[in-house]
């Protein structure tokens, strides 16, 4: 039995049809992330980098919502391949921070388009109305999440 299909009688929870519908969309970066060796871990660090630029490592580690030594490993990872480099913070010679290099802004933005086709694959069967209206519940449930 799965969130999507309840034994009769019981229907699912939102929060479990939320969960699943994540589930799936991850599978489908997963799939796509495959073949590059990245991990969803290290698709969202190299995906951040790149929006916003050059940062240290405890600012990577809070626009992630993880903690400093769990993204250590995650950028150790993608300097080694070649996606992001190390450069001297420009604001303090003590500090180093971490960009994306070219072949890491490429990698971005070919992971940022597998997770809008993954996207696009789940909301296949809305029309564009309900979409709409998905995206301004969904919005409306993360809205605390962006209060400062």
């Amino acid at each position: 039995m799965t969130p999507e299909h309840p034994r009769a009688g019981h229907e699912p929870l939102p929060a479990d049809l939320l969960l699943a519908c994540a589930r799936r969309v991850r599978r489908g970066m997963i799939q796509a992330l495959e073949p590059v060796g990245l991990t969803p871990h290290h698709a969202r660090a190299l995906g951040t980098l790149d929006r916003e630029g050059p940062m240290r490592l405890g600012t990577l580690a809070t626009a992630l919502h993880v903690v400093p030594r769990s993204v250590t490993d995650v950028v150790d990872r993608l300097v080694a391949d070649g996606w992001a480099t190390r450069i001297p913070d420009p604001h303090d010679r003590r500090a180093q921070v971490i960009e994306t290099t070219p072949a890491g802004h490429e990698l971005a933005q070919r992971v940022a388009e597998a997770r809008r086709v993954a996207g696009e694959e789940l909301l296949a069967p809305l029309g564009p109305e309900e979409r709409a209206e998905l995206v301004r519940l969904l919005g409306m449930l993360l809205e605390e999440d962006r209060q400062p």
